[in-house]
């Protein structure tokens, strides 16, 4: 093989596939990432056997066709610290040469040959969806799932078609984050009786890989595994295995409840203010909502007070719910800070809705007064 790559493109597509590359692994060769160079095209193959991606290189010309295995901390270095504009990527028996206008550098190389095999996007009937709006549910909904869970229904993301509506959710059992938008179907793609649950490291992945252009994105959920396919490649990923819980019966009709309209920004400066005072151990801060104010109070045993206080277009009785800081925090800081944003409260003891009108759905669950943790 013997290729001349654009090295500031080569560079940014082999990170995103290094990314998927596991740091450890029983199987050594998965810590690299293989090029395929034909002859009018390179693509990049990078797996953990869990997520795997195909990415087409832009950029390269290729003058004998081939495959290698590329170290990844190694070959990286290389690509960064180099000052030129193009690089040559040759084989031989021995592993890899990467040469620039004045730098050489012979890279020893497994066979590439034992790299597993990645499955490409081949479907027919698929989902289709802007990948900014994917990457906004995926923003929008990753933090809320439970990262101690990983290889059981709440460590992924749940992917639900719903008529023509994509909804994304997570939750960790103690808030739940759900967004939904527009989706497009070709063909007669399955849906997957039990839903797709995709893991959250995957998600991660997918997040990282796609553009923040509105361009379209298919993917398409088998038994096993769910396939995304955008401008650049594809990125398979293993599902998670279990029941999703019933999303929908955390957002209850409540008759008696309130809805107040806030701003994203000086509410995230409040819970940031009274935050302030809590520790690892009492996290709880006190919303009082009543008389046209939203006070946010702190009290935490040797660490002190903290008292924020904004007007509210909300007169009615008090309200006081106590939350988790954190909780609240990971709502606000995935919206613009110019946005608006409905909570929904009942009284101490039921949970908080906050709601977009883009489609975006929270709910935290509250703690006890008394605990405040």
């Amino acid at each position: 093989m013997k290729i001349e790559i654009n090295r500031e493109e080569f560079l940014s597509v082999f990170q995103t596939a290094a990314s998927i590359s596991p740091t450890r692994s029983p199987k050594p060769i998965l810590q690299n990432v293989k090029l395929i160079a034909e002859e009018s095209a390179a693509t990049l193959l990078a797996t953990d056997m869990e997520i795997g991606v195909r990415l087409n290189v832009p950029g390269v010309s290729v003058d004998t066709p081939g495959k290698c295995i590329l170290p990844v901390q190694r070959f990286n270095s290389v690509l960064r610290e180099s000052s030129d504009e193009t690089l040559s990527i040759e084989t031989d028996d021995s592993g890899s040469i990467v040469k620039g206008k004045n730098s050489k550098f012979r890279l020893p190389a497994e066979n590439p040959d034992e790299f597993p095999d990645i499955i490409d996007f081949e479907e027919e009937s698929y989902f289709e969806v802007p990948a900014n709006l994917l990457k906004q549910m995926i923003r929008r909904t990753l933090f809320a799932t439970d990262a101690e869970s990983a290889r059981f229904a709440l460590g992924g993301i749940l992917l639900e078609v719903d008529n023509d509506q994509l909804v994304a959710v997570g939750t960790d059992g103690r808030r739940l984050a759900k967004m939904e938008g527009p989706l497009k179907k070709v063909g007669t793609p399955p849906q997957n009786e039990s839903k797709t649950i995709v893991p959250t490291k995957s998600m991660q992945s997918i997040d990282r890989a796609l553009p923040d252009r509105d361009e379209p994105v298919q993917f398409v959920s088998k038994a096993n595994d769910v396939l995304v396919r955008f401008s650049q490649g594809v990125i398979s990923s293993r599902l998670v295995e279990g029941r999703f819980p019933p999303w929908r019966d955390v957002f209850p009709k409540r008759d008696s409840a309130v809805t107040i309209n806030l701003n994203v920004g000086p509410v995230f400066s409040a819970v940031r203010q009274a935050a302030i005072v809590t520790s690892e151990e009492s996290r709880g801060i006190d919303l009082t909502f009543g008389k046209g104010s939203l006070v946010m109070t702190g009290n935490t045993a040797d660490v002190g007070e903290s008292r924020v206080e904004m007007p509210i277009p909300f007169d009615g009785e008090e309200i006081v719910l106590t939350l988790d800081h954190r909780y609240f925090s990971d709502f606000l800081k995935v919206l613009e800070p110019q946005a608006t944003f409905q909570m929904e409260i009942e009284n101490s003891e039921g949970a908080a809705i906050c709601s977009t009108d883009d489609g975006y759905g929270y709910v935290i669950m509250p703690l006890s007064r008394d605990r405040r943790k």
